[in-house]
This record gives C-alpha cells, sequence and structure tokens, in this order.
C-alpha cells in the first residue's frame, strides 16, 4: 500500500506548477506505459495491477524500474482516470533542447492552444506525420498535463514541444510563415515552400493579429457545408495531409 506523503506527492503532478517543481510528470494507462518504457524517458516508479504485470511480465520483468503493486482503487484515486487497471509511472521531465532546424523542414506552430485535448492530438499528428518538434506559445497548454499525456496516445514520447514568445521568433523568422485564416487562400491552389512555419490560432479566436502579420500566406481549408468552424486539431491534420501530398 502506498503512504500518504507518497500518494500526496503523485496526485500533486496533476498541477503545473508541482510537475515544474518536481521535474515529474505522470503516465497513465496500458498503452502510455508500454510506449514510456520502450522510450528513452527515465521513470522514477512504476504502480501496476497484478493482473498489468501478469500481462505484461516480459516487458516490466525486465525493466530496471521500481515497480510496485496497487490495486485499482489505488489508481484511480491516484491520477485522472476515472477507472485504471493497468497502471501509472513517475516520469522524468526531460531537458528541452534548443529547436533543431537541420533534420526539420516544416515545423507545427501553436498560438495559444488552451484545450489539453487538442494539444495532445496535435502531438499525436506530428508524430504520424515525423514532424518531431512542435513549436508553442507560452500560453499553450502544458504539454505534460495528464490530459495532453493521454490524448497524445504515446506519442508523447516521440514528439517535443518547445515553448517561446511566437511573436519574438516570427518576427525574426528566416523561413516563411503559414497561417489558416477564413480570409486566407484556398488551401488546395497553395503551393508549400520547402521550409515552413504551420501556424495554428487559438480554438475560439484563431491566431492574434500580430502574429498573422508574420505570416508569408495566409490559406483557408474550403467549406462546403454550413459549419461554423473546424477544430483545430482536425484542421491541423488536413494542413499536414495537403503539406506532405504536395511537397
Amino acid at each position: 500500500m502506498l503512504s500518504k506523503s507518497e500518494s500526496k506527492f503523485i496526485k500533486s503532478l496533476q498541477l503545473k506548477k508541482y510537475r515544474k517543481e518536481s521535474g515529474r510528470f505522470i503516465v497513465e494507462g496500458r498503452k502510455n506505459i508500454i510506449e514510456t518504457l520502450q522510450s528513452n524517458l527515465e521513470i522514477d516508479n512504476i504502480y501496476v495491477t497484478q493482473p498489468f504485470l501478469n500481462e505484461n511480465h516480459n516487458i516490466l520483468g525486465a525493466s530496471k524500474y521500481r515497480i510496485e503493486i496497487v490495486s485499482e482503487k489505488e489508481l484511480s484515486n491516484l491520477g485522472s482516470f476515472q477507472s485504471n487497471s493497468a497502471g501509472l509511472a513517475i516520469v522524468q521531465i526531460p531537458e528541452s533542447p534548443v529547436i533543431d532546424y537541420t533534420n526539420q523542414n516544416f515545423f507545427i506552430t501553436l498560438d495559444d492552444i488552451r484545450d489539453p485535448g487538442n494539444l495532445g492530438t496535435i502531438i499525436r499528428i506530428a508524430d504520424w506525420f515525423n514532424l518531431p518538434q512542435v513549436i508553442c506559445s507560452e500560453s499553450c497548454a502544458d504539454s505534460y498535463n495528464p490530459k495532453v499525456i493521454n490524448a497524445s496516445m504515446g506519442s508523447f514520447c516521440r514528439i517535443s514541444c518547445h515553448y517561446t514568445n511566437l511573436k519574438t521568433m516570427l518576427e525574426n523568422a528566416t523561413i516563411p510563415v503559414i497561417g489558416t485564416s477564413l480570409k486566407g487562400i484556398n488551401l488546395h491552389d497553395f503551393s508549400f515552400p520547402r521550409a515552413g512555419y504551420i501556424l495554428m490560432g487559438n480554438e475560439s479566436t484563431g491566431i492574434k493579429p500580430e502574429l498573422l502579420k508574420t505570416c508569408s500566406q495566409t490559406v483557408q481549408i474550403p467549406r462546403l457545408g454550413k459549419a461554423e468552424s473546424l477544430n483545430v486539431a482536425v484542421a491541423t491534420a488536413i494542413l499536414c495531409d495537403n503539406l506532405f501530398r504536395k511537397s
């Protein structure tokens, strides 16, 4: 059984303040734990149910990390899942290196994406299209928020999110900035350059006016029906598909 202090520490990692102070975040569920074990991330502790340990003994048994058996009820009390029959891991937040422009031409760039589920899904999309670095404004959701981790479905292990002052960065950009706007040209008529920032705006308000000014070009996804808007993660996936279809 977990001690009160250990339980309190794990629960505290739901909050950004304590993740930042400790340099730790939580990973929940079967897929995310297996993905983490197969990554280069450093794990402090893993808490698992006996059935999950039995089913994954080949992976967990060979692990160098501390593994503790807990009940489903304990797991549900510790993490963000309403029910968790697998496990939970405490993982070290890696140091974020500077953005590497040598091995990546296009960068998904996010302005004020507040919804953790959207950010997690965009991280998953970046992984799908092999864009291992995502650039975020300082007001974006924390990439180590449990809801972001869960929505990424393991892609957080391969994608790094860089937080920066987008206005300063984009004003000094040496590659084109392609923004999304309802006033932009039809995406299907747009020829992507050889490299660039793909700038996606806030779920409700879109790209900030001061950032729109940095755009080399704005594009819109043609609307054929009557929906008022698209989810930002869906729009990101459509842009990435068009980018690689035409590149």
